[in-house]
């Protein structure tokens, strides 16, 4: 049997890509196309083909195709969004027993006019050099559901006991350095991060979240919970805490990372708290606060899904233009989230905190930080004018603020690591 590299090709697939969101409509097909692959649903994949397409490649010819290559390489287990331009969508498509490069192709009424199968590589792009101030080194924790990957940064400018940070991520498929492919984020936040700390004698540990990078989970997307973060969290703090080379722990949360860390110290041995960007309401508040751009009877039918997770029932049937926000298999985590309210876990913590916010962040306003400083009136609170979500000055125009979020040479804002820096000395 010849090995099967090419799915379907026409002459529609010949678009260039350029880095942009996943557009919705792109989910919900590659969602329905995973689902009747996956149980031999070949005439239920043909009937998601435009006319042109099913005239190019009729059932006859689809059906044995496809069979073979559900043979040889197995299940579609995973696809993972890479760049889209000009009706192509890019993929990395993981099967059981090989990876390929999945390009689809979409026409306005959301038919396939093209999917292609093709050899995946790894980008040959050069990683960003190492600060000299500082040493890194890869960490492996396992869990008893996989394995979580990260890097140690060790100042080489000490000697004796360091302090350490760990740094928790922010929302979403995000990675050690702080860059998030779905998104369109790479701007290396947490990279910078670890380096400005080294140069001040602080080691830091960051890291890939569950199933992102070389972090690997058995949890599927629909099983995942807020704890489930949090837990990855509480058990690098337990592992650092074992280091003799550390001094104290402090857990630097960053957007959503904020809320997992909260989570995370319960109970555990870190000596401080950072929350950077991060809400200080309930999430079920913060989630329709995000919708308020969107057309009413979108943000209508997200609502009545916050009502019925409240209640502990998801929604299988959601409108592929909500996807983004409330797809069935993140609704579990959407409720563990919704259930949670930031300003009460501030006002029980115990430890030293330090809270950080920008005012030109375009996700989260400055009386969020205000709001929580309330809740824990010893905390600190630092205010950086001028600062964004992600870490770096930008303007409060929105294009421009977003321009900042694929710049990795932009340095972190100025007044964020000697803020850091004071506190963690001073904690005990």
């Amino acid at each position: 049997m010849k090995r099967v590299t090419l799915l379907i090709t026409i002459a529609l697939m010949t678009a260039r890509a350029h880095a942009q969101a996943e557009p919705v409509n792109y989910v919900s097909v590659l969602t329905k196309f995973k689902q009747f692959y996956n149980n031999n649903q070949v005439d239920s994949i043909f009937s998601m083909f435009s006319p042109e397409m099913k005239a190019a490649l009729p059932l006859s010819n689809f059906k044995p195709t496809t069979e073979q290559l559900k043979a040889q390489y197995g299940n579609l287990l995973k696809t993972e969004f890479i760049k889209y331009g000009e009706s192509l969508a890019v993929y990395k498509a993981t099967f059981k027993n090989s990876i390929f490069l999945l390009n689809v192709s979409l026409n306005p009424q959301n038919k396939l006019t093209g999917l292609l199968l093709g050899p995946y590589q790894e980008s040959a792009v050069a990683k960003p050099a190492v600060d000299p101030s500082i040493t890194e080194s890869p960490v492996l924790l396992k869990t008893f559901s996989g394995q979580i990957s990260g890097t140690l940064a060790m100042p080489n400018n000490t000697s004796g006991k360091v302090p350490v940070v760990l740094i928790v991520g922010d929302a979403g498929p995000t990675d050690r350095d702080g860059n998030n492919e779905k998104s369109g984020l790479t701007a290396n936040i947490y990279k910078l991060l670890a380096e400005e700390l080294g140069k001040n004698g602080i080691a830091s540990l960051r890291y890939d979240k569950r199933n992102v990078g070389q972090s690997v989970s058995s949890t599927k997307e629909s099983q995942l919970r807020i704890d489930d973060y949090s837990d990855d969290a509480g058990s690098l703090i337990n592992m650092l805490n074992d280091d003799q080379r550390f001094s104290k722990i402090i857990v630097f949360g960053h957007g959503e990372g904020a809320l997992v860390s909260m989570i995370a110290i319960i109970d555990r041995p870190a000596k401080g708290y950072i929350a950077a960007e991060s809400a200080s309401e309930q999430g079920d508040k913060v989630l329709m606060d995000q919708m308020k751009s969107k057309p009413k009877y979108q943000q209508d039918e997200f609502k009545a899904i916050l009502d019925s997770l409240k209640k502990g029932k998801t929604t299988d049937k959601v409108d592929p233009s909500l996807y983004f926000i409330a797809r069935p298999a993140i609704q579990n985590f959407l409720m563990s989230v919704c259930r949670l309210v930031p300003t009460r876990g501030m006002k029980a913590m115990k430890i030293p905190a330090l809270i950080i916010q920008g005012t030109t962040d375009l996700n989260v306003a400055v009386d969020n930080a205000e709001k929580l400083k309330k809740a824990k009136s010893d905390a600190q609170m630092l205010i950086i004018k001028g600062m964004n979500h992600i870490l770096k000055d930008a303007p409060a125009d929105e294009d421009k603020n977003i321009d900042t979020y694929t710049n990795p040479d932009l340095p972190l804002s100025a007044g964020l690591v000697p803020g850091m820096v004071d506190f963690i000395n001073k904690v005990k």
